[in-house]
Formats: C-alpha cells, sequence, structure tokens
C-alpha cells in the first residue's frame, strides 16, 4: 500500500470516528446533568468519573478523556440510567456506541476486555453454547502472555472443585448451529 494510499485510508477512520463521536454528542444533547444515571447506576463507586461527569465529557467531545478512564468499561448494561433518565435518553445504547469505538480504535487499556468478548463469541459460534475450557485456551493465546493463566489458576481450581468447569470434553457440540445467526447479524452491521 503507497503512502498516498494509507493517507486516504487515514483520513477515512478518522472522519469515521469523528462521525461516531458526533452521534453519541447529538444523542445525549440534552442531558441536563440531574445526576439521576449516577445515583442509579451500581457501579459508579468504582469508576472514576461519575457517569454524569462521562457524558459531560461526552457533549464536550472529550474523546481522549473518555477512552483513558475505565467508567464507560464498568458499564454493566442494567438499563437502570436509561429507565431512569427524566429526559428518556438513550444512555446505555450511547455507552455501547462508545464501547464500540474503543474497540475498532484498539484502544490499549480495553484489548484485553476486547479479546475476552472476542473468545467468548468465538466459541459460542463454533458450539451454540461455551466450553469454558477450550473459552480460555483461546483467550489466553490470542493475548500472548505466557503469564496470564497463573494469574487466573486460583480461579479455576475452586470452579472445578466445584464441579462448575470441567477436563472432560463434553458428549454433545452443537457444531454450527448458531452460524446461520452470527452470519446475519455481520450482514445488519455491514448495512450500517
Amino acid at each position: 500500500m503507497s503512502a498516498q494510499q494509507l493517507d486516504l485510508t487515514s483520513q477515512a477512520y478518522e472522519s469515521a470516528a469523528s462521525d461516531a463521536m458526533a452521534s453519541i454528542q447529538e444523542k445525549i444533547q440534552a442531558c441536563m446533568q440531574c445526576g439521576t444515571c449516577s445515583g442509579s447506576c451500581p457501579n459508579a463507586s468504582a469508576m472514576d468519573y461519575t457517569p454524569r461527569q462521562l457524558w459531560r465529557l461526552a457533549q464536550l467531545g472529550q474523546k481522549d478523556e473518555i477512552f483513558n478512564s475505565k467508567t464507560f468499561y464498568l458499564c454493566s448494561a442494567c438499563y437502570f440510567c436509561t429507565l431512569r433518565c427524566p429526559r428518556g435518553l438513550p444512555l446505555t445504547e450511547t455507552i455501547g456506541a462508545l464501547k464500540r469505538i474503543a474497540a475498532a480504535e484498539g484502544i490499549e487499556m480495553y484489548k484485553s476486555s476486547i479479546q475476552f468478548y472476542k473468545s467468548f463469541m468465538d466459541t459460542v459460534r463454533r458450539y451454540g453454547r461455551v466450553r469454558e475450557m477450550e473459552f480460555m485456551n483461546r483467550y489466553f493465546l490470542a493475548m500472548k502472555n505466557p503469564f496470564l493463566p497463573f494469574k487466573f489458576a486460583s480461579l479455576g481450581l475452586k470452579l472445578m472443585g466445584k464441579g462448575k468447569v470441567s477436563l472432560e470434553m463434553p458428549k454433545f457440540f452443537g457444531k454450527g448451529r448458531l452460524d446461520a445467526m452470527f452470519r446475519k447479524v455481520e450482514e445488519l452491521e455491514a448495512k450500517r
């Protein structure tokens, strides 16, 4: 790829990211900073910015500040903020849009979470259910960190002790059962 092609690709990418952020700003334009979202959020105490503060940063277009925080990634999509917002703003949907931007831009701080989700979905797509051992193996291999499995070893042993995770291969796999559904979602997302 030539330097000119790379420059055009980079410009298109920046334009798409700018459009996505503009869409987010438009969705929360009516936020009056009442704080109901922060008061409703079960994870607010663990966040470095409260949801109210996050929305203000988004209104101001402070993209770097948003993505350098862990606030939007701690959202558990419980919809309390959306349900209780006096303006009826689609706050949970907007958090999802922020997560998609972070994934598309490959923001370093969130690569682990993105890879965890991708490994989970790959396993579900392949078998129609989660196979925990394959899921974790896929995740550890994708992260390319030989010491990462040791971080989870004590948890794995506890889960095995309680019969929640097994080393045995399940007798039935739903191999390929969800492929058609995943393909349809990919088609719909490509049309966006």
